[in-house]
């Protein structure tokens, strides 16, 4: 159902490359737009982790396991700095839709290296959403947040998002403040 909403964003959007991420068992998988998309020759990227960031590398087999525990494609010398969309798993948001992750800001340090504003869109298999602010102001927020039961385009809800958020839905936050 993700994958669904995604696509239907990425028929928006109309990229020209995309940076995906190669899922953990936990995340969204997917792995089967991601060849769509492929096919329909998209530049498909994903990350290639370098100590506390990471870089971004073509999409191509075979995939190896990184120290995170991560599958990844190779190592790439040349230096990609420009994508359209950029597709990031996360663990919640809060109410200002900024992602709340693992704790180690790759995707944060990484977002900072683009020449471009890439569209961020956020994807997770629970909707996961704190009424307070649990994010510092460095952390990427999305433009959009996806759930397999909700699909919010964020710039319509405005910077406290969730106010808004809690009214378009009967949506149950979970507490992710501990």
């Amino acid at each position: 159902m993700v994958s669904k909403r995604v696509e239907e964003i990425v028929k928006i959007e109309r990229p020209s490359s995309i940076l995906f991420y190669l899922p953990l068992s936990f995340e969204p998988n997917l792995i089967s737009l991601l060849k769509k998309l492929r096919r329909r020759k998209v530049d498909i990227f994903v990350p290639f982790i370098e100590e506390f960031t990471f870089k971004m590398v073509k999409f191509r087999l075979p995939l190896k396991k990184s120290s995170f525990g991560t599958l990844e494609s190779g190592y790439s010398k040349k230096r990609i700095e420009r994508v359209d969309i950029v597709i990031v798993p996360v663990l919640g948001v809060d109410h200002s839709f900024r992602r709340v992750g693992f704790g180690k800001g790759m995707y944060d340090r990484f977002y900072e290296t683009l020449k471009n504003r890439a569209t961020l869109i956020f994807v997770q298999n629970i909707g996961c959403c704190s009424r307070e602010r649990v994010t510092e102001r460095h952390d990427i927020r999305a433009d959009y947040y996806i759930t397999p039961y909700l699909s919010l385009k964020i710039k319509d809800f405005g910077t406290y998002a969730t106010r808004n958020y809690n009214r378009a839905s009967s949506y149950r936050f979970c507490n992710i403040n501990n």
